[in-house]
């Protein structure tokens, strides 16, 4: 197999996990798994090795947050940590490193793999990347789905199509789904056809340039211009003039969607998206009353609570007669909110922009 490149796509807002998250701290720079203290995006450059050394990972992200990428991830050349001057989605982030990639070896296969996602079972997540892996080298663009659990409204979803010859387990893409509405995600979950979109994708460098030129022409342009600039004396001056131009599309909407011939490996390895603290929740360590707490927090006559205590101080967090909580402490603030409207964490965040709470965000 030619090398194996990752992508790590590693933007981010920050909103989701507020208190914790910040927009100079965004959950892939946060330890929300289980009781370890490993950033997300660490998680997501270790579970990698042995199919992609630290030196062959290219991770894109904003400039503000360049510094504290790198310290996430040390192992990684600073010269493949890829700074954007402005969000553009998905597909200029992806076009963009690939090009790099093809610059350092251009026969290179690449994993473009989102950076703040959990994966339970690593061992078994490893061989269904090198399945993909093998799907992308003879030509096919190939996505990883999974294989729903539950029917979930809130995922696009990939219908299967037929089987394609070989050992990789690959299936033909029929199409690309928007998030359903629970009638049909309950269908898709019964008719054992549609797999979760969770975003990696796994091509030759050469197919998506090629794709990208097809379906972006404004996009490859663009890219183009930047790739020519690489490593000149006004590579920074031209990135910062010509990124914030291209086109903000997702590579979903942008090319995967217009694709042909694209193939799809079915993956269950325990995965999960980390979406929101109700995640945080269910990948803590709870104990017999379903509570997941930080050292030195105290529950009684509670349940199903989760207390994280962020600040340096470790404020000691008391709870008693609650349950289904989420209770979060920095040291500038603190959140409390029903379990079940951990998603609503959000409009706390709108709101303080409203307020030009700035400080805090």
């Amino acid at each position: 197999m030619p090398k194996v490149y990752a992508v790590i796509m590693a933007g981010g807002a920050g909103t989701r996990f507020w208190p914790a998250s910040r927009s100079s701290r965004p959950k892939q720079l946060l330890p929300l798994a289980g009781e370890s203290e490993e950033t997300l995006l660490a998680a997501t450059v270790r579970r990698l090795a042995p199919l992609v050394t630290e030196d062959r990972v290219v991770v894109v992200t904003g400039e503000h947050l360049a510094d504290a990428t790198a310290k996430a991830v040390p192992g990684v050349p600073r010269s493949q940590i890829l700074c954007e001057p402005a969000p553009r989605n998905t597909a200029p982030c992806i076009a963009w490193a690939t090009a790099t990639i093809a610059r350092l070896d251009p026969d290179a296969l690449v994993a473009v793999l989102p950076s703040d996602h959990f994966i339970a079972d690593e061992e078994e997540f490893r061989r269904v990347l090198a399945r993909a892996l093998r799907s992308a080298e003879s030509g096919r663009v190939t996505t990883v789905g999974i294989v729903p659990t539950r029917p979930e409204t809130g995922y696009g979803y990939i219908e299967l199509g037929e089987p394609i010859e070989g050992d990789t387990g690959a299936k033909r893409v029929a199409r690309f789904v928007e998030k359903p509405d629970r009638a049909t995600a309950e269908q898709f979950l019964a008719g054992k056809r549609h797999l979760w979109n969770a975003g990696m994708f796994f091509f030759r460098a050469r197919d998506m340039a090629e794709l990208v030129v097809r379906h972006l022409p404004e996009l490859s342009s663009g890219v183009a211009k930047i790739d020519a600039a690489a490593g000149g004396a006004n590579a920074a001056e031209v990135l910062k003039a010509v990124f914030p131009t291209l086109p903000s599309v997702s590579i979903d909407h942008g090319v995967m969607e217009k694709a042909e011939g694209l193939a799809v490996v079915p993956g269950e390895f325990g995965w999960n998206d980390v979406g929101s603290w109700q995640s945080a929740w269910e990948l803590g360590a709870p104990d017999e009353a379903g509570n997941s707490l930080s050292a030195g927090a105290v529950a009684i006559d509670s349940k199903n609570n989760l207390v994280r205590t962020l600040g340096k101080g470790k404020k000691v967090v008391a709870l008693v007669g609650v349950n289904d909580l989420v209770v979060v402490e920095t040291e500038d603030a603190l959140l409390v909110i029903p379990r079940e409207r951990a998603q609503d964490v959000r409009l706390i965040v709108d709101a303080l922009k409203a307020a030009g709470r700035t400080d805090v965000l």
